[in-house]
């Protein structure tokens, strides 16, 4: 495992993290006997023929659709037509999904599938082009961002039930998506402070979302669309965030920080793997979207903002939006992943392609370490992520960035020995530890931000 801080970014995770590209897929699923959905991925089963010989799989293999990500090639967007893009991309997500289900339900031929699905992305992308061209030049290069492919993954082979000679999937990650805590060595590796560090700490207490505000929406990414994320998000903070929040909304809002912080932070459900039907178990974002399983509640989270080791860092403006990690990351490859499991009493060993299991007595643990270098002008970007940045590997952030105090947010729970877990994902991710991520947008007053930048620079750990 590669040895990386993951208060220092993405690693690139090996394993289920990498993006494999073999042959067509679709190949392969055609000549498949049978494609079972069961919360996890699809299932091919019985005689395929591979490779020009005729012979049984050992194993299933999951298969999932793979489309190039439109919104990570953005890099311009006029605010003018930023909504309507906005949604035209949600409406890609969207596609994907609807094709997930279709394949895994066997309602359509994957080829043809394929083909429908590449008709659909054409004419979205074709809309996105025409409205950024509208007040600038067009986009280069979306118009081959179409086409989509399958891709494979290791089905849940423990949890597979066999009739009739076919393998239907019961749901859940992969078996070689665990590992134990014990089994990994020590990983987590920090710069060295250096002179003009700011090594203080403000603490925000916001609960544990006892309230249960719960939803699929993804207000960053998706605005003005319900299930945007295809996936339940648990919120603390800010007490109406959802699709339609606006800055204004937003600022008029409750919370549950204690300190008034009406932040909102958010990340996707972890859910047992328990077969249990939950109150979304037929609704979007959950059983709709393959989200299956009693959803988990947090034992304790904690909110933290952090200093830079070489520098003092500036105030966050008002409304900033930071994305952390990849919600497609099976597909999209690990550049942008920056997953971080462990377990309490290990947490100098951090996973990022794989969940954790934990000895008898600890807890599962989810960090996120956030983007700590802004840009100084943009409290979003096109694409969501170019405004802000991660430190370089010596903490000092890279040209035409400052520091800014660094959100770290740990999210504790307790989990039956032995219980099989997974983090909420977009459907045709299949549930796979490396797309954990977290959502953050800043509506700290700016006299909380300001005392929180005080105690940073000052080395004094406050709350």
């Amino acid at each position: 495992m590669r040895d990386k801080d993951p208060t220092q970014g993405p690693a690139r995770p090996d394993g289920a993290g990498h993006k494999r590209r073999r042959r067509p897929l679709y190949k392969v699923l055609a000549a498949a006997s049978a494609l079972v959905l069961g919360g996890g991925g699809v299932v091919i089963a019985g005689q395929v023929a591979s490779a020009g010989q005729d012979r049984a799989r050992t194993a299933p293999v999951t298969a999932t659709i793979d489309c190039p990500d439109v919104g990570e090639r953005l890099r311009e967007v006029p605010d003018q037509v930023r909504g309507e893009v906005d949604k035209e991309l949600a409406g890609l997500d969207t596609q994907i999904a609807e094709a997930y289900q279709r394949l895994a339900t066997g309602r359509a031929p994957a080829d043809a599938l394929l083909g429908e699905l590449k008709d659909r992305r054409g004419a979205s992308i074709g809309r996105v082009s025409e409205a950024i061209g509208r007040t600038t030049a067009r986009p280069d290069g979306l118009a081959e961002l179409s086409t989509c492919a399958m891709q494979e993954a290791p089905a849940a082979e423990e949890e597979t039930a066999r009739s009739g000679g076919d393998v239907a999937l019961k749901g859940g990650p992969a078996r070689s998506d665990f590992v134990r805590i014990g089994s990994v060595k020590p990983n987590v590796r920090r710069p060295a402070p250096k002179s003009g560090a700011s090594k203080g700490s403000f603490s925000v207490e916001c609960g544990r979302n006892d309230e249960r505000h719960l939803n699929p929406d993804n207000v960053i990414v998706a605005p003005g669309v319900s299930n945007g994320a295809h996936h339940m998000h648990d919120y603390v903070g800010n007490r109406t965030a959802d699709a339609f929040s606006t800055n204004n909304s937003l600022a008029a809002s409750g919370t549950t920080c204690t300190n008034g912080d009406l932040s909102t932070y958010y990340w996707p459900v972890l859910r047992l793997r328990d077969g249990k039907a939950e109150q979304d178990a037929n609704a979007p974002g959950g059983g709709q979207d393959a989200n299956v399983g009693t959803i988990l509640r947090p034992k304790q989270v904690t909110i933290e903002f952090k200093g830079s080791p070489v520098s003092r860092v500036a105030a966050m403006p008002r409304f900033l939006r930071i994305i952390t990690g990849d919600a497609k990351a099976l597909t999209n490859g690990p550049a942008n992943a920056n997953a971080s499991w462990s377990c309490t009493g290990f947490e100098n060993r951090q996973l990022k392609d794989k969940y954790p299991i934990c000895p008898k007595g600890t807890d599962v643990v989810r960090t996120f370490a956030f983007q700590s270098c802004w840009d100084g002008k943009n409290t979003d970007s096109a694409n969501h992520r170019t405004h802000v940045a991660f430190a370089n590997r010596d903490g000092s952030c890279p040209a035409g960035f400052k520091a800014v105090p660094q959100l770290v947010q740990r999210i504790v729970y307790a989990t039956p020995p032995g219980a099989r877990f997974a983090v909420d994902s977009f459907p045709e991710q299949l549930h796979k530890p490396v797309t954990d991520h977290g959502d953050f947008i800043n509506v700290m007053p700016d006299e909380l931000m300001a005392r929180a930048v005080r105690c940073v620079n000052g080395g004094r750990a406050c709350r």
